[in-house]
């Protein structure tokens, strides 16, 4: 049995946070200060990297601690659509997606150094934009701010201007997988003492 004093959540991210506080779980905010990962050609092991990168990093400086590191990225046609550089290539971006499906990959890594526990799982959601004409992306940018966000966009505001459709968890999405987060503190026996 894998035991820690608390968990603590490697990400500076307000919507990570946001999500895991919805699911009621006590956490501490400990942002991982490492260089992220950007030149790799499979966004699955990209994620992966990237989420273990920062778990580590914390987990070295909390060793008691449950840490959960997190990384999201889009692609399409093997293509890794990272954070836009600026709003030229943000608008790019939202027009190669354009009327298409893209996938969107969620890495979660937990580790608690102290005992050596290391988990790691990648969730992919499935989302279809509409059509957009530069107009709709103009508009979406003015409620928007795409340099934050991996795909040049965010599902929570303005959806309604470019998504058509979602299949998978839209938490994922927003970065954070949290059904699966639940239903794995659930099976590891740790869900009633995160919540408490």
């Amino acid at each position: 049995m894998h035991s820690f004093s608390e968990i603590v959540l490697a990400s500076a991210s307000p919507r990570r946070s946001h999500l895991l506080a919805t699911m009621g779980v006590r956490f501490r905010v400990y942002p991982a200060e490492v260089e992220e990962i950007h030149a790799m050609d499979c966004p699955r092991a990209l994620v992966r990297k990237n989420a273990r990168l920062k778990a580590e990093w914390v987990a070295r400086r909390k060793p008691a601690a449950l840490v959960l590191g997190s990384d999201t990225t889009v692609a399409l046609d093997n293509k890794i659509l990272n954070k836009p550089k600026d709003m030229q290539a943000a608008t790019t971006m939202l027009e190669y997606l354009s009327g298409r499906t893209h996938t969107v990959y969620t890495a979660v890594c937990l580790a608690v150094q102290a005992t050596g526990l290391l988990e790691q799982q990648v969730v992919h959601s499935e989302v279809t934009f509409r059509p957009l004409t530069a107009k709709t992306i103009q508009a979406y940018f003015s409620i928007v701010n795409p340099l934050d966000k991996a795909g040049a966009y965010g599902i929570q505001e303005g959806k309604e201007l470019i998504i058509q459709s979602l299949q998978g968890s839209l938490n994922n999405v927003m970065g954070l997988p949290t059904e699966y987060l639940e239903a794995l503190f659930i099976e590891k026996g740790w869900w009633e003492r995160l919540r408490d």
